[in-house]
């Protein structure tokens, strides 16, 4: 029996201009606790149920959390097993198994790619009470800050910077993920009667800094481009993407630059010059989180998405979605709905907009406020391809070879060959399959003809009674989504 590994949607009706490519993403997180105290099945089967609720969603990108304080949800030889795990730091899962190449393995067969997410300073959380002795926060006191019951790696220490960034290297290396992905936390948010420490640091390292916010924007930067280069000289189609707090810069603060928000800054609070990343080209794709409602006082969603519309248009651009305040909310225009319809509709109208990312996963799972069915019936009825990184390679790669129908046992499976390709950039590594029926015109831009995205060079033809003409056709798609010629074949199912 062939087991196919594979995204499908058999059945073919049209839509009105639905999008061919966008980026679909979702969340896991672990620093929630969600999943201490399960046992090496429990883990698997809840994330397995996940992982098969969102491909159902339409989701195409799952950003897995697997660094949340200085720990792993790996294996490592740089950083010890994470509580959010096993319960305890250090400590491995038993039965063994590694979370984050499961999950790869899990994601590709599915069709969905993998982004491997880590909270780059945070060394402890305000809720974890012991770090096992291998944890960097006990080797290297001289680099953590305390503030607000948190332990910080100090962003002004470039032997910090440089210790992030082979941990990085490590994953990008040993694992075969899609995409490295942080967060917004850089220096803390700030808090009540809590100092940044970094007096020393600032007097040793400064650079003739004068203004020590000018220097603690400036070791976030020089970080940024540092994790930049660090993952693509190991993995160039390896994408690095940046989740920024949802406002750059307060209008009041930066008259002609920031938006007409009232709200904690990336720029003057966080040390996060986002804008300089992106216009830089430090990073591959930014997701700005837009958790607020349409119509939030201080920090209004329409206002939000319109700023970065406008501003972050050098790199792709995809939104931040908080599930549960979407679907809390009235659409002002309608209040007998909520919010998602709108926001969606807002998406469409942003040019530079081409994705989404779910906060959380498990909103969209649970189905809270209807947000899940929603996105399987209409939002995301019908698969999408990644966008397209010309930036980081734009050339297709070639076209299947040998496509043809055969018989297996009692099945009809339609066989190809992998395309011939050289490197990275010419090598095939999952295919799309069309379905057309045989009086209409071939059209690979309508993705409401597409049946199944896999990694495998086969996909099961569904067979009833040999009557009924169909067209197949079947592309290649390489590491950066690159999609080669279609090759066709017809059937009768």
């Amino acid at each position: 029996m062939l087991m196919a590994s594979c995204v499908t949607t058999e059945t073919v009706n049209p839509t009105s201009s639905p999008s061919k490519r966008e980026f679909r993403g979702a969340w896991i997180q672990c620093v929630n606790g969600q999943f201490v105290g399960m046992s090496t099945e429990q883990m698997q089967n809840t994330l397995s149920y996940q992982l098969d609720e969102l491909r159902k969603d339409g989701v195409n990108a799952i950003i897995f959390q697997v660094r949340p304080e200085c720990d792993a949800l790996y294996q490592s030889e740089i950083e010890p097993w994470s509580r959010f795990l096993t319960g305890k730091q250090g400590v491995a899962p038993a039965p063994y198994w590694d979370p984050l190449q499961w999950m790869i393995e899990q994601c590709h067969q599915r069709g969905m790619e993998l982004h491997a997410w880590i909270n780059p300073y945070r060394a402890k959380t305000k809720t974890t009470r012991e770090l096992d002795f291998n944890h960097i926060a006990r080797k290297r006191t001289d680099w953590v800050f305390s503030y607000d019951g948190q332990y910080i790696l100090n962003p002004g220490i470039p032997e910090a910077r440089d210790y992030v960034c082979r941990v990085v290297d490590d994953i990008v290396r040993r694992y075969d993920i899609d995409g490295l992905h942080i967060d917004d936390y850089f220096y803390p948010y700030p808090a009540a009667g809590q100092v940044i420490d970094d007096d020393a640091q600032y007097q040793r390292y400064n650079r003739s800094f004068n203004n020590k916010g000018d220097w603690r924007r400036d070791n976030v930067n020089v970080f940024i481009k540092q994790l930049y280069k660090t993952i693509h000289d190991r993995k160039p189609w390896v994408k690095f993407g940046v989740s920024p707090f949802g406002i750059y810069r307060n209008e009041k603060n930066a008259p002609g630059v920031g938006s007409k928000t009232n709200g904690t800054q990336n720029y003057d609070d966080l040390y996060a010059d986002v804008l300089l990343w992106v216009n830089n080209g430090w990073l591959d794709y930014c997701v700005p989180q837009l958790y607020w409602e349409i119509g939030h006082k201080a920090a209004d969603y329409t206002t939000l998405i319109k700023w970065w519309n406008s501003h972050c248009g050098n790199r792709p651009l995809y939104i931040g979605e908080d599930l549960e305040r979407t679907v809390k909310h009235s659409d002002p225009r309608n209040p007998e709905v909520h919010q998602m319809g709108a926001k969606f509709q807002l998406h469409r109208q942003c040019s530079n907009v081409n994705g989404t990312v779910l906060w959380y996963a498990k909103a969209a799972v649970d189905n809270v406020g209807n947000y899940g069915k929603l996105l399987r019936t209409k939002y995301w009825r019908y698969p999408a391809l990644q966008p397209q990184m010309d930036f980081i390679d734009g050339k297709a790669p070639k076209a299947p070879r040998k496509v043809k129908p055969l018989r297996m046992s009692e099945d009809y499976v339609l066989f190809w060959t992998k395309p011939q390709g050289s490197g990275w950039k010419d090598e095939a590594c999952k295919y799309v399959v069309y379905r057309f029926n045989a009086d209409e015109k071939v059209d690979l831009s309508d993705p409401s003809r597409i049946v199944a995205v896999t990694t495998n060079n086969f996909y099961k033809l569904p067979y009833k009674d040999g009557k009924t003409k169909y067209v197949y056709v079947v592309t290649a798609l390489d590491r950066m989504n690159n999609e080669s010629k279609g090759v066709v074949k017809r059937v009768k199912l």
